[in-house]
């Protein structure tokens, strides 16, 4: 009986050391931190990491947004929070951030990042789960370019966002017809609906981490970039430099 329980026990570790996201987290993770936009799939931690759950909007007001959600058994968040500024998390208060398809979905990823290496401690990570365009509904739309990222950085992301929702309706929802186009962007802008605002590929996301790392004096490295085919995506793990 108690060699069974220690063969299951093995079973169940090996299983996590063969899941890219989780094998991850195994290594990275300990300590107090968040995770941001965890909605229904929040991510497997090791017993050494304490998360509080960060979202945008209560459970209730993520179902009365986004109606597909309605279903689907989502995380009730402790904090209420945009996970773009982290207002109501101090400077070097957590040692680690999960933010799992959501760099994705900022308007200002560059800011972003430099906000999330402020609010880790010394040491601290930064978790990211990116998808990789060609494994989602993206596929047709071009990769953002760096230059861009940049501009919305420093200008501020008001100038690109008609752009963004218009390049959806007409990339993803496949939207021809120009004046269903043009309500289309009119409502999804008006809802503030979170779409996907920038397209990365693996080779274009590393370069663009490591570019913005090094332009704007961000105190971190990329440690760790892998591909995790089975969710289409790339995992990545930034240390905030000591």
């Amino acid at each position: 009986m108690i060699f069974r329980e220690f063969r299951n026990f093995i079973d169940r570790w090996v299983e996590r050391l063969g899941n890219t996201r989780e094998r991850t987290a195994l290594r990275h993770l300990r300590g107090h931190g968040i995770e941001i936009g965890a909605l229904h799939n929040p991510l497997w931690v090791p017993s050494w990491a304490k998360v509080t759950f960060v979202d945008r909007m209560s459970e209730a007001d993520l179902r009365r947004q986004y109606p597909e959600l309605r279903d689907l058994d989502l995380i009730d968040p402790d904090v209420v929070d945009d996970g773009e500024t982290l207002k109501t998390f101090a400077d070097g208060s957590q040692d680690f951030i999960i933010a799992n398809h959501f760099l994705e979905h900022t308007e200002d990823p560059i800011g972003t990042i430099r906000r999330h290496v402020a609010v880790l401690r010394r040491g601290g990570k930064l978790y990211l789960a990116v998808p990789d365009k060609h494994y989602t509904f993206d596929r047709d739309r071009p990769v953002t370019d760096y230059e861009h990222l940049v501009r919305d950085h420093r200008e501020g992301p008001g100038w690109s966002r008609i752009g963004h929702f218009r390049e959806y309706v007409e990339k993803v929802t496949k939207v021809t017809d120009p004046a269903q186009i043009e309500a289309e962007v009119a409502h999804l802008d008006g809802m503030n609906y979170s779409i996907h605002f920038h397209v990365w590929t693996g080779p274009s996301l590393k370069s663009f981490l490591e570019r913005a790392i090094a332009d704007f004096a961000i105190p971190a490295t990329l440690v760790s970039i892998v591909e995790n085919p089975s969710h289409g995506e790339h995992v990545c793990v930034l240390r905030k430099s000591r």
